[in-house]
């Protein structure tokens, strides 16, 4: 019973924290997007925010933005005779076919069009049901369901020491940087033993542009060995982490950590310590067929009481 009542009212913290963020969105509408201002009003770590809110309200939060620029824009259309030029720039377009493109897509008619029908707006469907409103009240918001659910594990893993070649630009390109590594670790023997072949994930790929993603090609190594080269030397911190297991295609973590982050950890009672997430690659993927690789997820978590006083 007590589980069940803490999972609640996690939930509802989180949720009412996410609202706390979704207000300020709705009045703030022509400022610049800063993830880190939006972290401390929502009260998550900046390392995390952006995760928390995409699988909690099922957009990301410039999609959100977004979103009601158009919304908007169209109650604009409606109401007023301003030019869709001048109503275009508002919703951040500087080109005019870039916003009818944006526009049409998202109501399936031309600005132009839009503005000549005779009848009420209706919203297209959206991940959440918080739509613009001008006097900057919000519906109810209830967090978006993720499309599947996780097994999430919290334990308490230790400190490990790694040797590792970073990595700067696009996932696709994060192979060289663990040819590079394996190229060096091999030939010591490092591979021999149980090393575990590891990636640190610095930065989301959805708030991160893809030529500044940091990710480490990682290995686990003993005391013995240091860094030369393009091989640096380093420890992960040890503590607890919640962990889930990824089947599939490296291409679709994406989604696990979506349903980590917006479906376990709102019911979860826990808080998310600020730091990389680190993936463990349990398969080959030269010789293991991509729906069958295996992919151990670790997130870093805040101590809880019991933990604490442990």
């Amino acid at each position: 019973m007590l589980a069940r009542s803490m999972k609640r009212s996690t939930r509802e913290d989180y949720r009412q924290r996410l609202l706390r963020v979704l207000r300020h969105l709705q009045t703030h509408l022509d400022e610049a997007v800063a993830p880190a201002d939006l972290a401390a009003i929502a009260c998550f770590s900046p390392h995390h925010f952006h995760r928390i809110f995409r699988g909690m309200v099922g957009e990301s939060v410039m999609q959100h933005v977004r979103r009601l620029r158009l919304e908007r824009a169209a109650i604009r259309l409606k109401h007023s005779d301003r030019p869709v030029t001048a109503i275009a720039f508002e919703a951040g377009y500087e080109a005019h076919e870039a916003f009818t493109r944006a526009f049409g897509e998202r109501f399936g008619c031309s600005p132009s069009e839009f503005r000549s029908k005779n009848r009420a707006i209706e919203w297209p469907a959206a991940a959440t049901p918080v739509h613009y409103r001008e006097d900057g009240a919000l519906g109810e918001f209830e967090p978006a369901i993720p499309p599947r659910g996780v097994a999430v594990e919290v334990r308490e893993l230790p400190a490990r020491r790694i040797a590792y070649v970073r990595h700067i630009g696009p996932y696709a390109g994060v192979g060289a940087a663990f040819e590079e590594l394996m190229q060096w670790a091999g030939p010591r023997g490092i591979m021999a033993g149980d090393a575990a072949v590891l990636g640190r994930c610095h930065d989301d790929p959805e708030i991160t542009s893809p030529e500044r993603i940091r990710f480490d090609a990682c290995v686990t190594v003993g005391p013995e060995v240091v860094g030369e080269g393009g091989i640096a030397i380093d420890e992960l911190p040890g503590g607890p982490h919640a962990t889930t297991l990824h089947r599939g295609p490296f291409e679709t973590l994406g989604e696990t950590y979506l349903a980590l982050f917006g479906g376990w950890l709102p019911t979860s009672g826990r808080e998310l310590r600020p730091g990389p997430c680190i993936e463990r690659y349990l398969d080959d993927p030269e010789s293991t067929p991509p729906e069958e690789l295996e992919t151990e997820i670790a997130v870093p978590l805040e101590p809880s009481d019991a933990e604490d006083l442990s």
